[in-house]
């Protein structure tokens, strides 16, 4: 066992369960898509590994792009959303799918729906792999889920502490005591 496989309480969800479900979700995609102009949208950095992997089963031609915001510090929410990087490409008249690791209190995806919805998509819907839904704050329509988890932190799978633990290839649950100084 290596050091961040040290820091994990327990897997929350293998490898194989994800691959299953961003299968699912794929297909789901294809479904709705397969005669559109789609654009993926990334949120960097966290969907990074889920949106490589969603690709590899979605058999439709896309764009991808990529907008970073944040409303984190550490490991807790600021309240306070900040653009860091928009997408370069123009989304009017474009079917557009905002690709997301996780959503806990809705306030990232909330401002992030209305900010995109001024510039004229065709459409735009919402796809996540994660939804801590006793988190939220803000009511946000979720259009595409691969699964609904605890209020617990989780790293892996593309999912951070300062940093840390994306690449491993499961979802997990971080042991309280490495991030309870904050």
């Amino acid at each position: 066992m290596n050091r961040l496989e040290r820091d994990i309480s327990e897997v929350l969800l293998g490898e194989d369960e994800i691959d299953q479900k961003v299968k699912e979700l794929a297909q789901k995609i294809y479904e709705d898509y397969r005669e559109k102009d789609l654009i993926l949208v990334s949120i960097l950095k966290g969907s990074v590994v889920f949106l490589v992997h969603l690709m590899k089963y979605l058999p439709i031609g896309f764009a991808i792009d990529f907008i970073e915001i944040s409303t984190y510090e550490g490991t807790k929410s600021t309240g306070v959303v900040r653009l860091i990087a928009d997408v370069r490409e123009s989304i009017e008249g474009k079917d557009v799918l905002i690709i997301e690791d996780i959503v806990d209190t809705g306030l990232t995806l909330a401002y992030l729906k209305e900010n995109l919805l001024t510039r004229r998509p065709r459409s735009l819907k919402i796809c996540v792999l994660l939804d801590k839904y006793e988190r939220r704050q803000i009511k946000v329509d979720l259009d595409y889920v691969g699964f609904s988890i605890p209020d617990k932190f989780v790293v892996g799978y593309g999912l951070d502490y300062n940093e840390r633990y994306r690449n491993l290839p499961y979802i997990g649950v971080l042991k309280p005591e490495i991030f309870s100084s904050e």
